[in-house]
């Protein structure tokens, strides 16, 4: 069962050599996470294998994010996204990160493996306007509608930028100093 956290406005921040790198099964329970994550976090392992990886879910993230995650993952593609994260403790901090299937020898999907990073301050600057718009959406959108259609907002988003994809969009704001406008 998730742990009810109050999140709080304490920003912890990753070091820019750090890497933070966990596994999942195929359902987004934790089989791995490195040391570095689990500082981070503030969660010892025990509390970490075995639960959902959204243990680390913040309530600003959009739910459509996390929709296009997951298509994006079950297509057998790799994600790339920005994600304020969750720590044990309530306070936060920003990652980009990388997640991709995770495949057995005979091509079965075994889980999934993620590797996020430290972004450009820039990125974050960017990219929370547009969470926050689409978390307004959600908010007033059905549940069921809601992940849709801040979804659809945010690939208006994509389409408006003249970048095209949204692969192109988030790794132009990953680039040292990205500009998004």
């Amino acid at each position: 069962m998730k742990p009810v956290i109050t999140p709080s406005n304490r920003e912890r921040k990753i070091a820019d050599d750090d890497f933070i790198v966990s596994k999942t099964d195929a359902s987004g329970r934790i089989t791995y996470a490195n040391r570095i994550f689990m500082e981070i976090a503030g969660f010892p392992e025990y509390e970490l294998l075995g639960v959902q990886h959204n243990i680390i879910r913040h309530p600003d993230m959009p739910r459509g994010v996390f929709r296009f995650m997951w298509n994006t993952l079950k297509a057998g593609d790799e994600f790339f996204g920005f994600a304020k994260n969750l720590c044990a403790d309530g306070s936060f901090y920003w990652v980009f990160a990388n997640i991709t299937p995770d495949y057995d020898r005979d091509g079965k999907l075994q889980g999934y493996y993620s590797v996020r990073r430290n972004p450009p301050r820039s990125a974050i600057e960017a990219i929370t306007p547009i969470y926050q718009e689409m978390m307004s959406i959600e908010k007033t959108s059905s549940v069921r509608e809601a992940p849709d259609k801040s979804l659809a907002y945010l690939f208006d988003v994509v389409n408006q930028s003249g970048l095209r994809t949204y692969n192109n969009l988030v790794l132009t704001l990953y680039k040292p100093n990205g500009v998004f406008q």
